[in-house]
């Protein structure tokens, strides 16, 4: 287990309850938080939001925590809940552990060499499927997170579960940590190029039904034909005449 000293955080006990006393604490800056288990109720508390924040981007994964001058006892973080705008913390649920019990716990998946890797300077586009896996570890052994290597990756490859070495002392939670994809490399997209757009009408020459340009009349003999009776009626006047 590990050895190092354990860092600590002092919070404040939280009486007040309801929807418009968290608003009014969150308005004030303050965080707002559980901690669940060592066979006592849960424990409600309240913290400096850049307190907490500061604290926990260390990377602290397993700390002691003090409410109110009470004994501080071991504790890892649960559950964050965030601002999903502005992205502040919220709320934070922490759970009490005894150092010698093993826990399981969700710990972030990152990838490394991710611009190093053959396939991706050859054009190929590298995906990042699953950010979180669950470990069982004891509290001292749980890291921050868990570092995949896929600078050797080429087009075509794609990089399971079982194939990132898990920390010491922690093993994965999975029933076929081969079925768990981390990362695949996939060939180039390759952009469909638009079909060419057909001629306009105006464009073709010679068409029939061409429509003239306003103004100019069609040549003799290519208007319309007569309409029906049109022609009888102008040989009746004919015949008149020369009668």
């Amino acid at each position: 287990m590990a050895t190092q000293q354990r860092p600590k955080i002092k919070v404040a006990e939280r009486n007040e309850f309801g929807t418009r006393v968290s608003k009014r604490k969150r308005r004030e800056g303050l965080v707002l938080g559980v901690v669940y288990g060592g066979g006592s109720d849960a424990r409600p508390f309240q913290v400096n939001e850049r307190e907490i924040s500061s604290f926990l981007s260390a990377g602290q994964t397993l700390f002691d925590l003090e409410i109110d001058g009470s004994a501080a006892v071991p504790v890892v973080v649960k559950e964050q809940q965030h601002h999903p705008v502005r992205g502040r913390l919220l709320h934070i649920d922490c759970l009490e552990v005894k150092l010698d019990e093993a826990i399981q716990a969700e710990v972030a998946l990152e990838l490394l060499g991710t611009e190093e890797a053959p396939g991706v300077t050859d054009g190929g586009v590298l995906e990042h499927v699953t950010r979180e896996v669950t470990i069982e570890a004891l509290p001292g052994y749980i890291p921050e997170v868990i570092h995949a290597d896929v600078s050797g990756m080429v087009i075509g490859d794609t990089l399971q579960l079982s194939m990132v070495p898990a920390p010491q002392g922690v093993t994965y939670v999975a029933d076929d940590p081969e079925e768990i994809t981390i990362a695949t490399l996939s060939p180039p997209r390759i952009e469909e190029e638009p079909e060419p757009e057909l001629e306009e009408e105006a464009e073709l020459v010679g068409e029939e039904g061409e429509e003239l340009p306003e103004g100019e009349e069609a040549p003799e003999g290519e208007g319309e034909a007569p309409a029906e009776g049109e022609a009888a009626e102008g040989g009746g006047e004919q015949q008149q005449t020369e009668e």
